[in-house]
């Protein structure tokens, strides 16, 4: 994977209601975080870009995890618009068309493309229609992404040492829902 600067490995969610909170813990954090995630519960106050511009007015990083998944046109002109904004990652799904349209307009910003949420398992694959493993999709997706000119995946932590192992090193690899102790929510692949 990228070499990647140690106080930037860390990329703190901000999974919170209100963007009021969200400052609370960016606050709080000061200088321990430099790099956060923002997502699509944020982004229902209204406030989403206007948080954005704060975090990066404050010298932060700001991650872009709205998982884009439209047709690839609208998801290319979305991340051309978005790579003006100063944000420095920003996710879509792993699907061909979306991943080469989004690096095509993609500017300084890094695309990370989903290869597989990790609240799926083989039951849900099956369900969706897809006739492999979960190993065997975020592989394959990781592969595509390279190609496409994406910059990283977002995947479980059970699936990086495959990623390292089957897909070029230069690929960043975010593995989502790092807690501090055990929880029992909609996360179904997890290292514990």
């Amino acid at each position: 994977m990228k070499d990647i600067k140690i106080e930037d490995r860390l990329i703190f969610a901000l999974d919170v209601p209100e963007v009021e909170q969200a400052k609370d813990l960016v606050n709080q954090l000061d200088d321990s975080v430099t790099f956060y995630k923002i997502g699509m519960e944020l982004l229902m106050t209204g406030q989403y870009f206007e948080l954005m511009d704060w975090l990066i007015a404050k010298d932060k990083k700001v991650f872009v995890d709205l998982k884009f998944f439209d047709v690839p046109e609208t998801v290319g002109r979305t991340i051309a618009r978005l790579s003006q904004t100063g944000a420095t990652f920003a996710t879509i799904h792993g699907n061909q068309g979306l991943m080469e349209k989004a690096a095509e307009n993609k500017g300084d910003l890094k695309i990370l493309a989903v290869t597989a949420l990790t609240s799926l398992d083989r039951g849900d694959l099956d369900d969706l229609g897809f006739d492999c493993d979960v190993q065997d999709l975020v592989i394959s997706r990781a592969k595509r992404a390279f190609e496409a000119g994406c910059d990283g995946v977002v995947s479980s932590g059970l699936e990086v040492p495959f990623l390292r192992e089957y897909v070029d090193n230069k690929l960043i690899a975010v593995t989502p829902g790092i807690r501090p102790v055990a929880n029992d929510d909609d996360q179904k692949r997890v290292v514990d």
